[in-house]
């Protein structure tokens, strides 16, 4: 097996005969395609080769935590019509594994540089055919769940509730009428249920993640604050293990994730880094990637496939060291250029432990610290500069950003985390690297060189874009600094 030393090594040689691998699935079975003739070690796989160019992948992060990647299409020669039938093949959700390697090499020498999901098939022009592909996590644009109430419910229609974490105060929904039964999604604790804002006695099922209410209750407002699911038989409410339960657990049996498809080791260590607890329950439709976009955000973090194929969560974070350096020798000569500078900022708000059910008309005999805080929709924390809103001119009062997050603390934290980022002029340089930098993940701290805009002597920096072109090897990257 060739290590990442002799793979970077051969990346960087003159006598390399690369190679592209595509194993792509299909209604035929799985097609085994090539840019260049190449046989394996085994007589009985044969890439076929069809394969014009290569592969364009093209990932980026960003502050607002709105992680994005694009792919281009693998064009397959056609000039005779030969393949005219993959047409009528089912391609669409099919899963597609990239390899890349040299024609001399062994078959398990080749290095995965993309696993993704075919969108379609379709014809570029008279002759070439041209296979549409996504990312990994087009597979989590499935429901979190599909599970309706039925039964005697006033509306059998809807969703039964699912809680992610610890959810404050929301409107559980009506299962029975008749025996005041309502579902409230939990599966490890009813903190309390409530009736236009007073606590109420009920009988809780955990097992259904239902209650009922011991006694009448008129046509008032209920409302809980519960505990939700369980991961592997236990509670979770941190955002890296209910992402992970997410990806595993809900949506289409046929597109989740499984544990060896999650970066193990680096979720195990943002799990460390991010303890927080947090909150989200789900009334309506939504969809998985919705559902992980809206936990990992709070932290500003995203949910992000290593080259590999396995999910990592990537924090946007500015590092102030790194080990990987990318020097002069790296870069194409004078490529590098300044591709934006981000706006400062001298305040950030966070808004944290949501109050989902506003009760801003409480007429019970309840305490009037309770009454306002049933009548706000978030409570909020503010990290502010002085020192910076005076010397830029600018307005305190800033935008608020919505989290998951439950504590006071956690929220002051993340906001002075984000500040830290705001308040000074964040620039991001875009450069041509050499091969010597193909393995380097998106999200990776780096030390920026260059004889140009202050980077004599390197800076860290992190890499937000990165932009590769594995037939011919470009690749262009963006660090901020």
């Amino acid at each position: 097996m060739i290590t990442d030393e002799q793979f970077a090594a051969w990346l960087a040689s003159d006598s390399a005969l690369r190679c592209m691998l595509f194993e792509v699935g299909s209604s035929a079975g799985t097609r085994y395609l090539s840019n260049t003739m190449y046989n394996g070690s085994s007589a009985t796989t044969r890439y076929e080769a069809v394969v014009a160019g290569g592969l364009q992948v093209t990932e980026s992060i960003s502050m607002d935590a709105d992680a994005s990647l694009s792919v281009g299409d693998i064009e397959i020669y056609n000039n005779d019509g030969a393949r005219d039938s993959w047409l009528d093949d089912v391609w669409a959700n099919q899963p597609v594994l990239a390899f890349l390697g040299d024609v001399r090499w062994d078959r398990a020498d080749f290095r995965q540089v993309f696993k993704g999901v075919v969108i379609d098939i379709g014809c570029k022009s008279r002759d070439r055919l041209n296979l549409r592909l996504t990312n990994q996590l087009e597979r989590l644009n499935t429901p979190v769940t599909d599970v309706k109430v039925g039964g005697n419910a006033t509306n059998p229609d809807a969703l039964v509730p699912v809680l992610l974490g610890e959810g404050s105060n929301f409107t559980p929904v009506q299962t029975n009428p008749s025996t005041l039964e309502y579902a409230f999604g939990g599966a490890e604790r009813l903190v309390e249920a409530r009736v236009d804002g007073k606590p109420r006695e009920v009988t809780v099922d955990l097992t259904t993640g239902r209650f009922k209410f011991t006694s009448a209750i008129g046509g008032a407002q209920v409302t809980c604050t519960a505990q939700g699911v369980k991961y592997n038989g236990s509670y979770v409410n941190t955002i890296g293990k209910l992402v992970q339960y997410l990806v595993t657990q809900c949506g289409k049996a046929s597109t989740r994730f499984t544990t060896d498809e999650l970066d193990t080791v680096q979720l195990a260590a943002f799990e460390t880094a991010h303890p927080q607890p947090v909150g989200l329950p789900l009334f309506e439709r939504t969809n998985v990637l919705v559902a992980v976009q809206q936990l990992a955000s709070s932290v500003g973090a995203q949910l992000v496939p290593s080259m590999a194929g396995k999910l990592r969560l990537i924090q946007y974070a500015v590092p102030t060291s790194a080990s990987i350096e990318i020097p002069l020798s790296q870069q194409i000569d004078r490529s590098i250029t300044i591709a934006g500078r981000t706006e400062v900022q001298a305040a950030v708000k966070v808004g944290y432990n949501k109050n989902w059910t506003v009760q801003d008309n409480l007429q019970t005999l309840l305490p009037a610290a309770h009454k306002d805080l049933y009548s706000q929709e978030w409570l909020t924390v503010t990290s502010t500069d002085a020192a910076v809103q005076s010397a830029y001119k600018l307005d305190a009062e800033p935008t608020q950003i919505d989290t998951c997050l439950l504590r006071k603390t956690d929220a002051q934290a993340e906001a002075d985390r984000r500040l830290a980022i705001v308040k000074v002029p964040r620039t991001t340089y875009r450069f041509e690297a050499t091969a010597a930098q193909l393995l380097t993940e998106l999200g990776s701290a780096v030390k920026l060189y260059s004889n140009r805009f202050g980077l004599a002597a390197g800076k860290p920096g992190l890499v937000t874009s990165r932009s590769v072109n594995w037939g011919t090897l470009r690749i262009t990257m963006e660090v901020t600094v």
